[in-house]
């Protein structure tokens, strides 16, 4: 049975590209694997941030937290857990002042845990959730996907990368605010071209 996982991000509830770009990837990946289990987490109303609490807590052994502690790594932990099922992640990417969302840094800030989802060698780091396949969509208003100015989409696929997540393809509706109607138009068809 396939495991997808979709990561919504945008602040902008029903009138967001990216999720309409991640409704119809689903409603393809869905189709095509028949059974398929999809697990949702929609970051938009926030995810703490990782503080020293946080470091106390995800570093401490599990038989040794405090309850505040415990209460902290669980939260940490379930996301961690999501990533690690799925086979296939779904992730949403408008793109806020040329970067990621806050909640989505702070969602891979809570996933970059040395030990479980990557580790140093003498050779540099290695990740640890291989073989898996990572689809990106990305939206934004003036900023285009490759270009100077865009900072999310190479530092999203460099920390999924560090995850051991190499198999990342994006599709975008990107630089909307030129011609909304042809781009997103366009960002469909690269959702019905995907290998699913």
């Amino acid at each position: 049975m396939t495991r997808i996982l979709r990561i919504e991000t945008s602040i902008k509830g029903e009138a967001s590209v990216s999720r309409k770009l991640t409704d119809r990837l689903l409603s393809r990946l869905t189709t095509a694997h028949p059974g398929a289990k999809v697990t949702e987490r929609d970051l938009s109303q926030g995810v703490p941030a990782i503080d020293a609490a946080w470091i106390g807590a995800v570093f401490t052994p599990a038989s040794d937290r405090t309850s505040e502690q415990a209460q902290i790594a669980a939260y940490s932990d379930r996301l961690l857990d999501e990533v690690k099922a799925a086979d296939i992640l779904v992730i949403a990417l408008p793109v806020y002042n040329f970067g990621v969302p806050a909640q989505l840094k702070s969602w891979i800030d809570h996933l970059a845990r040395k030990g479980e989802t990557f580790v140093y060698t003498d050779k540099g780091p290695e990740g640890l959730l291989k073989n898996k396949r990572a689809i990106v969509a990305l939206s934004s208003d003036g900023t285009r996907i490759g270009s100077e100015i865009d900072f999310a989409s190479g530092y999203l696929r460099h920390m999924l990368g560090f995850f051991g997540i190499t198999d990342v393809e994006f599709v975008a509706a990107d630089a909307m605010v030129f011609d909304p109607e042809k781009t997103l138009k366009a960002a469909e068809a690269q959702v019905d071209a995907l290998a699913a």
